[in-house]
């Protein structure tokens, strides 16, 4: 398939009015739209616009190419703008960029058509093309520039060879489509220039290209991976590799084929490097912390998804329907609680722990992480137990794979199936028993402790303080100490307390639900799809909803879940609400003392604010 396939006069802007990136953006997507190519043409721009948050598309050169791969589209296309002036895209030369490509290619893109977007990709590499394109003055120019580097039947050229050692290199963008192919061609031209041996491997969206042998890589001098999205890395241990962003292969090829030559890179074993000399290390240090939190968050979720939406349906049958005692029991209801309560909610705090290991140490972290958080969740000390448990297990496996880095080479064998599982649970399940455990447990029982002897005296500092406790840890200990304390008061006959707490526990789900919907720009996609089962949770009384919010951004959360949780808890205190039923959240309202209008009212203005402050404090997503 040649590229003016994709490519036509019905997608061709000469002259861009725009002045701003967004501007830009917006009216390309519109040239596609009016063109017939999209089917949903905002889908399509926000799709646009998700890549652009991972890294400017404006490559510098002048050029800047955004791309999407998405069903938003209804059929493979190329927009093409131009603007004289020149636009601030935010591209990596920080110069304005003048030649425009917006590549729209379908979900189920077929091979033709992704290896004609990448032949365009490779082909805005030349100098002599880009200034053509410059400097046409129709749109049958553009198409004649274009049709005239367009070797469709060539074979992709992806190995230089030279006298010497060979350098290797791995490129790939999360679309696949544009990046990869780039940094590819920029690396081998470059390459040819410099008298380099080089094979580049391209994972782009029709699958990795050219891939590596390993016996190419055991002979290899040094491996660059220039990638925005994971690339198999067990391969290259043992040897010198540069790890940067895919759009610097494309900036500066040649001091990443310079630092190769001369070995000037970290040594890689398998999830961390001996060294951190390349211009990147400081980023990669300071976001080391987020990357592991992040690896655990992503991986819990689905627990705390799919565990949340089981345990709201079982509701609907009855707020005792899992009770065999109860009236209301419902066998199929008692099926769902188990499931999502008894089964899903339990795996997510170890799962967390267990993923935020295996991010620091690989594989062999997997089984301490987990076990880790399997002490922390059954020694009620919550996901922030999970998260410390997590790093824990981690950094423990790193020490004891230094400790045995020089054990003779007939123990490599073992080392993953003994040595690390074996001291690694032995140490972290000893430090989180004997240190973590008892002391979170004695923090819990001081904190009920206290809550027995203020009594109800100051019915709004009550509430206050027990609806902003039902957000701190969100199940965990501070979480359960003031549930507990609720059920004593119902059994007691004073209901206003854990009217209050249910309030408290409802707010911090349903405020960021709020807040996905309202500042959709501050979340990325999945904790946006987190959100939307965030409203079943909240409007369920599961205040778990929150923790995949909270572990990615404790700082600008917590505080903001604990503000609205507190004032919804005070609230229901001054509006004389009263409850019976100890759980069931938004289906129990009917049965509160007082009027459960006021009492969704309470709910509702701390969810807005708890929304209203987490938009205001968290930053946009990049």
């Amino acid at each position: 398939m040649r590229i003016t396939e994709l490519l036509t006069k019905d997608t061709i802007q000469l002259h861009v009015s725009s002045h701003s990136k967004n501007g830009v953006i917006d009216e390309l997507v519109s040239v596609l739209d009016q063109s017939g190519k999209l089917q949903d043409r905002d889908e399509f721009k926000k799709a646009i616009l998700n890549r652009e948050a991972q890294s400017t598309t404006g490559i510098g050169e002048g050029i800047a190419i955004p791309h999407a791969k998405t069903s938003a589209v209804k059929a493979p296309a190329i927009a093409f703008g131009k603007s004289e002036e020149g636009v601030d895209y935010e591209s990596l030369d920080g110069a304005p960029a003048h030649l425009f490509f917006m590549i729209a290619a379908t979900e189920g893109a077929n091979q033709t058509h992704l290896e004609a977007l990448s032949r365009l990709s490779s082909m805005l590499m030349d100098m002599d093309v880009r200034k053509a394109l410059l400097n046409a003055a129709t749109k049958e120019e553009v198409l004649e520039i274009i049709n005239a580097h367009d070797g469709e039947d060539e074979e992709e050229a992806v190995e230089t060879s030279a006298p010497g050692g060979k350098i290797l290199a791995v490129t790939a963008c999360p679309t696949g489509i544009a990046h990869t192919y780039m940094a590819a061609d920029a690396l081998k031209a470059k390459a040819k220039t410099m008298d380099v041996n080089l094979k580049v491997e391209t994972n782009g969206s029709g699958g990795a290209k050219n891939v590596l042998t390993q016996e190419e890589i055991e002979s290899a001098i040094a491996i660059i991976v220039a990638a925005d999205t994971k690339v198999e890395m067990n391969r290259f241990k043992g040897k010198h590799v540069i790890e940067v962003p895919v759009a610097e292969a494309i900036r500066r090829p040649e001091e990443l084929l310079n630092q190769a030559m001369k070995k000037d890179a970290p040594v890689y074993n398998g999830g961390e490097h001996e060294k951190e000399s390349d211009r990147g290390s400081e980023k990669k240090q300071k976001s080391g912390f987020y990357k592991h939190l992040m690896n655990g968050v992503s991986n819990m979720l689905p627990f705390v998804v799919g565990g949340g939406i089981l345990i709201a349906i079982s509701f609907l049958f009855g707020i005792q329907s899992a009770n065999p005692d109860s009236p209301e029991y419902n066998e199929f209801a008692a099926i769902l609680n188990t499931i999502g309560g008894g089964n899903a909610f339990y795996l997510m705090v170890p799962v967390l722990a267990g993923f935020i290991a295996m991010s620091i140490a690989d594989r062999p972290g997997f089984a301490p992480g987990m076990v880790g958080g399997l002490i922390a969740a059954t020694g009620q000390s919550g996901f922030l137990g999970g998260i410390i448990a997590g790093f824990l297990a981690g950094y423990v496996v790193l020490g004891i794979k230094r400790l045995t880095k020089n054990f003779p080479s007939a123990l490599e064998g073992i080392k993953p199936v003994l040595i690390y599982p074996l001291l690694g649970i032995f140490i972290t399940g000893v430090i989180m028993l004997q240190f973590l455990v008892e002391p979170l447990s004695a923090v819990n029982t001081g904190i009920q402790n206290w809550l027995d002897g203020l009594g109800t005296g100051n019915m709004i500092l009550l509430g206050l303080i027990l609806g902003g406790m039902m957000a701190v840890d969100m199940g965990g200990p501070i979480n359960k100490a003031a549930f507990t304390f609720g059920i004593a008061m119902i059994e007691g006959g004073n209901l206003a307390p854990h009217a209050a707490i249910m309030a408290g526990g409802m707010v911090p789900p349903l405020g960021l639900a709020i807040a996905t919907t309202l500042f959709k720009k501050k979340f990325n996609d999945n904790e946006r799809k987190a959100g939307i089962a965030a409203y079943f949770m909240g409007a369920s009384f599961i205040t778990e909803g929150a923790i995949p919010f909270a572990a990615a951004d404790p700082l600008r959360v917590i505080p903001s879940i604990v503000t609205g949780s507190a004032i919804a808890g005070a609230l229901t205190m001054f509006f004389g609400i009263g409850l019976p039923a100890p759980h069931g959240g938004l289906f129990v309202f009917p049965v509160v003392e007082g009027n459960p209008f006021l009492y969704l009212l309470a709910v509702l203005i701390g969810s807005v604010i708890t929304a209203l402050m987490v938009g205001f404090l968290k930053k946009p997503v990049k």
